[in-house]
């Protein structure tokens, strides 16, 4: 940052380490720095991932900002750093001297809420660090999302490390370096090279990805921006029928080139395509040159001279840079661009209204204006004509396009080659009324298999591992939930031809049989003798139609029905998969388990009953995905 080494200041007085997987704890980390800097303390920022844990006991102090995601799990970013701090031979006193203060981003609509933050905190104290402040729970429910606590908590940050050590902020913790001293230079430099200069090499389609998202600045942890492989989709099915709520859809997708390798209970990310008119809107409205050659960067620091990487890099077209790196057309800015933005505004009443924006007292109506209204970066460019802000800055601050991650509903043995995803299209109204569409959804859904686009894509593991056939199994999945289950029960069906295979149980639900039971004809094959999810395979398939009659009926409720089989199948050793898309849905299915094996087999003890339930998700047989 600009004033961490001015005027001969020493070394760093407050790190600032944080572990983002969607880019949140990144912003809330870069927004503790600047603050701190803007009172004259010099602060650095570092990714977990990126930061070696042996060091911790020379820092002075720290601030963590790390998120929680799904059912209280890490960032990827995180779990090395997070598996150090739990080494036993840790003493108690390893971080003494140390002072820290630890702020979560979570959701309290999901049962393990900033689970992540609670328990690293518990750690660092109990290692022999001294807390500055009480842990901040950022909540995205919040009217303001988690800046309607990070505010009040730096603050409290702030006046207490002045407490501690007056020399942390030498003016008062209340003294701010004026704006025009503190935008000075964004973190990134661009390169743009003369076309008469540039080879003239033949690059794949990979090639070009690598190059592009290997130099953004949008990658959270150490990613690979190489694609796994390329897909094209060869069908397009509407799965929901006349009079749903919902359009909920099946693709199919087969390789374009290199074979495909996943398991069942994977995940594949996309990399969406965005609105060509809307890229060269931007591009215009920004007066950046499409055709040119660019090489981004990070800008380097005054004693660093020449930066020798950016030297051996490849350049890309920046129009083409724009289109895989930039979310110009779907995420909305952070509070930061509108303050970068107000430093540019040349008309008056445009430069007022961005401060406004920008500081504490105008935070809820930018929320309104902003995040509320999902306004992206161009929407927002163009509401403000005056301000011509830099390709640079543009690069620093446009949020990151990230791919999609949706689960596998497909099997490699039964569709070998190919790749299923049941996808929601995503749409909504603002509350100003204007409708919104989720880009990559919309995007999907608007392609054929005439036109043969080639998507990128990346296979990860996802929170659900492909089962032994030996295993029985109890699926729950409503809704889309149902899609990797799909998966499970086409592959079972093939290895049941040779070997044998254990039962399944599969709860579904929908709203109405008639409009949203998706794959209705596939669960009832399944059914027939024989099937996967037959009586007489020791199995069977449950549903609950929520709306189809007066008193609502969940898959909770279904679960409770068949609690001896339930039992039965859990005594025999069966492994509980959660799947679904609400986020009360599976404490409520957590609740059903409980109810029963506290009946079944500790004698009514719900405490006991939960220890036991905790015992099998601690030895992977109680797996759960959700997302909001």
């Amino acid at each position: 940052m600009a004033m961490a080494m001015a005027m001969g200041e020493k070394p760093r007085k407050l790190l600032v380490l944080y572990a983002s997987q969607t880019g949140n704890a990144l912003d809330a980390a870069e927004r503790i720095g600047r603050e701190a800097e803007r009172r004259g303390c010099p602060a650095s920022i570092v990714s977990t991932d990126e930061f070696d844990a042996s060091y911790l006991p020379h820092e002075e102090a720290v601030v963590f900002v790390v998120s929680t995601t799904g059912q209280g799990d890490s960032p990827d970013s995180f779990k090395s750093f997070w598996k150090f701090l739990l080494v036993r031979n840790l003493r108690k006193d390893w971080l003494q001297g140390v002072r820290f203060a630890v702020f979560g981003l979570g959701d309290s609509g999901y049962q393990k809420y900033n689970f992540v933050a609670k328990k690293l905190d518990k750690r660092l104290s109990g290692i022999g660090a001294t807390t500055i402040i009480e842990k901040g729970l950022g909540d995205d429910q919040h009217p303001s999302g988690y800046e309607g606590t990070l505010d009040p908590w730096m603050l409290s940050l702030w006046s207490t490390l002045y407490q501690i050590n007056p020399k942390y902020f030498p003016k008062g913790p209340d003294v701010k370096i004026s704006q025009d001293d503190l935008i000075d230079q964004p973190k990134y430099r661009i390169l743009y090279l003369k076309q008469e200069k540039l080879e003239s090499t033949l690059l794949t389609d990979s090639d070009i990805i690598q190059r592009a998202r290997g130099m953004s600045p949008g990658k959270l942890y150490k990613d690979k921006s190489k694609p796994d492989c390329f897909l094209k989709m060869t069908r397009n099915e509407v799965l929901t029928k006349a009079g749903s709520t919902k359009d909920v859809r099946h693709f199919e997708f087969q390789s374009v080139s290199s074979t495909i390798e996943y398991e069942v209970g994977d995940v594949v990310e996309l990399l969406p395509s965005q609105n060509p008119s809307a890229i060269d809107a931007f591009i215009e409205r920004c007066d950046l040159d499409p055709e040119s050659f660019i090489i981004v960067g990070p800008r380097e620091t005054e004693n660093s001279g020449v930066n020798e990487e950016m030297n051996t890099q490849l350049p890309i077209k920046l129009k083409t840079f724009v289109e895989l790196t930039m979310d110009v057309t779907s995420a909305s800015p952070r509070r930061y661009f509108f303050e970068v933005m107000s430093f540019y505004a040349t008309a008056e009443h445009e430069k007022e209204r961005l401060q406004y924006f920008a500081s504490p007292e105008g935070r809820d109506d930018l929320y309104n204006y902003n995040q509320k209204e999902r306004r992206s970066i161009l929407e927002v460019l163009e509401d403000f004509p005056s301000v011509q802000i830099s390709f640079e800055w543009l690069v620093q601050l446009v949020p990151p396009l990230k791919p999609r991650a949706f689960s596998i509903s497909s099997s490699p043995l039964a569709h070998p080659d190919q790749v299923h995803l049941t996808v929601s299209i995503v749409s909504w109204i603002t509350p100003y009324k204007r409708t919104r569409k989720g880009l990559c959804s919309s995007w999907l859904a608007s392609l054929t298999p005439e036109q043969e686009v080639h998507i990128p894509v990346w296979f990860h593991k996802g929170s659900l591992p492909a089962p032994p056939q030996s295993r029985p199994l109890i699926l729950v999945g409503p809704g889309t939930g149902c899609a990797p289950f799909r998966g499970f029960i086409a592959e079972r069906f093939v290895q049941a031809q040779s070997i044998p295979v254990a039962p399944v149980m599969f709860f579904f639900g929908c709203r109405n049989k008639d409009t949203d039971f998706l794959y209705r004809d596939f669960w009832e094959y399944h059914t027939r003798e024989g099937g996967m999810l037959s009586e007489e395979m020791g199995g069977g398939f449950y549903t609950a139609f929520s709306r189809d009659q007066p008193k609502k009926v969940y898959v909770q409720h279904k679960i409770r029905e068949m609690s001896k089989k339930v039992w039965d199948l859990l005594r025999d050793g069966a492994a509980i998969y959660v799947a679904g898309s609400s986020t009360k849905m599976p404490a409520d299915v957590m609740s059903a388990l409980e109810e029963i094996v506290s009946e079944e087999e500790t004698g009514g003890s719900k405490e006991e009953a939960s220890r036991r339930l905790k015992a099998l998700e601690k030895a992977g047989m109680y797996n759960v995905e959700a997302w909001s």
